[in-house]
């Protein structure tokens, strides 16, 4: 009797135990179901973006391995035209969403907090451009890619050479800073050209000092000339607040409207960008440059990511004492698009959304910082020109001396700053690198088969380092932005109570 009663009591504890340990599970089961469900609905965009980029390349690969011969241009674009959509949608996004960020963001600040950002972000920026360089140059010297290989044949495609000094260009960089015009800034960009003289003046045509000097408008966004106007009229509408009133909220309520109209357009970024990686693709039919160029290749790549992922984030942690992975975890959705579209301009709708919302960064900080640094912020293109001119002279047999090195780098910093915020622009400022070397312009072609998907590696270094440099920024500046907010709020007290009084 006594034994049926113990093994009873046994079957019963098992059978509870049992029980609880099926609540557990169902319990954890739950919680799982409800944190997987939260953060597809979080990342969701993300997630779809990298699937696109994956596709993308999957099936650019198996279209141009199955295909029976080269794809015609056409064809190409018929490929790229859903790309190409997405890609003007954005680009139509960026001129009036940096005015109204910049204005927004500057006005709602006092002089003494613009400055003291100011003077963090611009240092900043200067001390991670200088970082890329010597990591660059340290690269090219030490592996020496182009050392011991044959000299490339000049490709079909080659980049039109510009008669231009590096002094002009500098001056040109300067002048776009001041347009005379900000209707036509929004379309055109100033640059110098120098006109060769009659073939007969053997002396005047072997020095281009000697050569005419004008001034042309080319078909280009002059986009620093505009954030500049822009950063002007915000200190502007600073200092006189109290007269302003109406525009204030204007531009603040015009960066609500566009951010919303972004957000629209993000939405159709899986798709686009899943085109245009498949275009590009398709569109290389030559793969033995790219053995040939495998070590360049490999060189700049491993440069370019060991700063932006490696480099940057200890100098983060080292500024912050913060984890720098969050940042690079919260910015996927940006990073996918920066692959994808290729472009800094392009991304600072998306860079935007991930910094704000993601992560929760100030609102002041990232719509001041982030289109400047989209403009001046060029790490990833810093480093590949220093790699590229010094991988040009190998391949060319010609011996580099520490001026020829430290010239290279002083001019790829300018040339950084300079380059357009658009696709493979650094291909158009690296002319002026190659010419301080006095390697010919039309070199350039030697490293256009690997550029494309080089460029994209860079405009994701490009775009995180803007990233950290926000976090680091709005670190060192919480003091500030606390006092602005408390400032801010009890102004708006002040003007409650008064109305109260009336």
């Amino acid at each position: 009797m006594f034994q049926k009663r113990e093994f009873s009591q046994l079957i019963l504890f098992h059978w509870s135990s049992h029980k609880k340990l099926v609540l557990v599970v169902k319990n954890f089961l739950k919680k799982m179901k409800e944190k997987m469900k939260k953060y597809l609905k979080d990342n969701l965009l993300a997630i779809l973006t990298v699937i696109g980029v994956v596709t993308g390349i999957v099936l650019g690969v198996i279209l141009q391995a199955t295909s029976s011969g080269a794809w015609t241009s056409r064809n190409v674009m018929y490929m790229q035209y859903v790309g190409d959509l997405f890609l003007q949608m954005l680009r139509g996004l960026v001129l009036p969403l940096i005015i109204s960020s910049l204005v927004a963001a500057v006005s709602s600040m006092d002089l003494s907090m613009s400055g003291r950002i100011g003077a963090f972000a611009i240092t900043y920026y200067f001390i991670t451009t200088v970082m890329a360089i010597t990591l660059g140059v340290i690269l090219a010297i030490t592996i020496k890619p182009g050392a011991g290989q044959q000299t490339v044949e000049d490709g079909d495609q080659a980049v039109v050479a510009r008669n231009v000094t590096t002094a002009d260009t500098m001056l040109d960089l300067i002048r776009n800073l001041f347009p005379p015009n900000y209707v036509q800034a929004a379309i055109q960009q100033y640059q110098t050209e120098l006109i060769p003289p009659n073939e007969n003046d053997t002396e005047a045509l072997e020095n281009i000092n000697l050569w005419k000097i004008e001034g042309v408008f080319t078909n280009s966004t002059n986009i620093l000339g505009l954030v500049v106007a822009s950063i002007a009229f915000g200190i502007a509408l600073s200092m006189m607040k109290e007269q302003t009133t109406i525009i204030n909220t204007f531009f603040r309520e015009l960066n609500i409207l566009m951010m919303k109209i972004t957000g629209w357009v993000i939405w159709l970024s899986p798709v686009g960008v899943l085109f245009l990686i498949s275009a590009k693709f398709v569109e290389s039919d030559n793969m033995d440059v790219f053995i040939r160029l495998g070590l360049y290749f490999a060189t700049v790549l491993g440069g370019i990511l060991f700063h932006g992922f490696i480099a940057q984030p200890i100098l983060y942690y080292v500024l912050t004492r913060k984890n720098p992975y969050v940042v690079v975890r919260h910015m996927g959705q940006a990073i996918a698009t920066a692959f994808g579209t290729s472009s800094s301009s392009a991304t600072i709708p998306v860079t935007l959304q991930c910094l704000e919302d993601n992560h929760g960064f100030d609102k002041r900080i990232t719509r001041f910082m982030v289109p400047i640094g989209a403009m001046i912020n060029m790490d990833g293109t810093a480093l590949y020109e220093a790699v590229a001119v010094i991988f040009i002279a190998q391949l060319r047999n010609i011996p580099l001396s520490f001026v020829d090195i430290l010239a290279i780098s002083i001019t790829a910093t300018a040339a950084s700053i300079g380059a357009a915020s658009i696709p493979q622009a650094g291909l158009v400022t690296m002319v002026m690198v190659l010419d301080v070397v006095g390697l010919p312009p039309e070199d350039v072609s030697l490293i256009l088969a690997v550029d494309w998907l080089l460029d994209r590696f860079r405009t994701v270094v490009n775009v995180m380092g803007d990233s950290y440099g926000v976090g680091i920024v709005e670190h060192w500046s919480r003091k500030h932005l606390k006092e602005l907010s408390s400032q801010q709020t009890l102004t708006a007290n002040n003007v409650e109570v008064h109305d109260e009084r009336l």
